[in-house]
């Protein structure tokens, strides 16, 4: 090759990778500034002792804090996984049922889908706002709804379990353990549920959209109808999609936080601390009970509610991640 035609070949890969770094500089700054350096922060931060003033390196003592002397950190993430158990897998289960449904053809399509929609971009505080008075005891729409039935209910004010609840009706009596989340968190799970299913029924509507008419129809030459059709074919070749919603739900569950934080009625996990996740529990660590906790030990159960996602997100990857077909 005559180095005449070499030399521009060499100056135009140069110019195409300087142009691509320039490109990606800002979504690697951004990266960099508002992800990768807060968490080496933190982790910097949790190492030490905090209060008014810098102290010194205290190295794991407060991990050793949050995991052996704090029993709020261990009822903070036991309400965390009754919120990630109760969310994540009925998103997922109503929001293909939706899609599934949306994607016959019939009348007011469109309305129908806007309508599942609306509530994922209507904004966080102001849809729990709503329900904060949807649910109040005294004059809310809830138990308007419930009289019907003869039920009255404290709905965000009740600390009690659910199970406990369904037993006492029952005449029956269950062990502490057993109770199961307050009916406040069922509620706060309940509007969860209600604000992310649109996301997950316009995801899914995506994925079964783009299955193959050829695959369904020979389906169905070969005699497979209603479920063994979804089991065997649509949901074999939707599982990346509903691999991709529950790593994002469940990472997104184990956040939470402006949904429990306005509507428990105080503001900081009432009932009872029945409401209070770990997320929660992070915040009051820096703000409330700065004097006697303070940021290290906040940023140490923050290091840790880090780790349990990274981990669990791997186990997600490693476990679940065989059961997922991409051809």
């Amino acid at each position: 090759m005559p180095a005449s035609y070499t030399l521009p070949r060499a100056r135009q890969r140069r110019a195409e990778a300087l142009l691509a770094y320039l490109l990606l500089a800002p979504s690697a700054i951004l990266l960099v500034g508002f992800g990768f350096w807060p968490l080496v922060n933190a982790g910097w931060l949790s190492l030490r002792e905090w209060h008014t003033v810098p102290a010194g390196f205290v190295g794991l003592s407060n991990y050793g804090q949050a995991l052996t002397a704090e029993p709020a950190f261990w009822k903070s993430l036991q309400v965390t996984v009754w919120y990630v158990l109760g969310t994540v897998p009925a998103t997922l289960i109503l929001g293909y049922g939706l899609a599934e449904l949306l994607l016959a053809r019939i009348r007011g399509l469109g309305f129908y889908r806007t309508l599942f929609f609306l509530p994922y971009v209507v904004s966080p505080v102001a849809a729990a706002a709503v329900w904060k008075w949807i649910y109040n005891p005294s004059f809310g729409l809830a138990n308007a709804a419930a009289a019907r039935f003869g039920i009255h209910s404290r709905w965000l004010f009740e600390d009690a379990g659910v199970f406990r609840l369904a037993a006492n009706s029952l005449h029956l009596s269950l062990p502490s353990w057993a109770e199961g989340p307050s009916l406040a968190l069922v509620c706060i799970i309940g509007v969860t549920v209600w604000q992310s299913l649109g996301f997950a029924v316009v995801i899914l509507l995506a994925g079964l959209a783009a299955i193959p008419v050829e695959v369904t129809d020979a389906a169905r030459l070969d005699g497979a109808r209603g479920w063994p059709l979804i089991r065997y074919v649509r949901l074999p070749l939707v599982s990346p999609t509903l691999f991709f919603l529950l790593i994002v739900f469940t990472i997104r569950a184990f956040q939470s936080f402006t949904q429990i934080y306005v509507l428990s009625p105080d503001g900081r996990g009432g009932p009872n601390e029945t409401t209070r996740n770990i997320t929660l529990y992070i915040v009051q660590s820096f703000n409330e009970n700065a004097a006697r906790l303070g940021p290290g030990y906040g940023a140490a159960v923050a290091m840790v509610l880090f780790a349990i996602i990274l981990v669990l997100t791997l186990v997600q990857f490693r476990v679940l991640g065989r059961q997922v077909h991409y051809q």
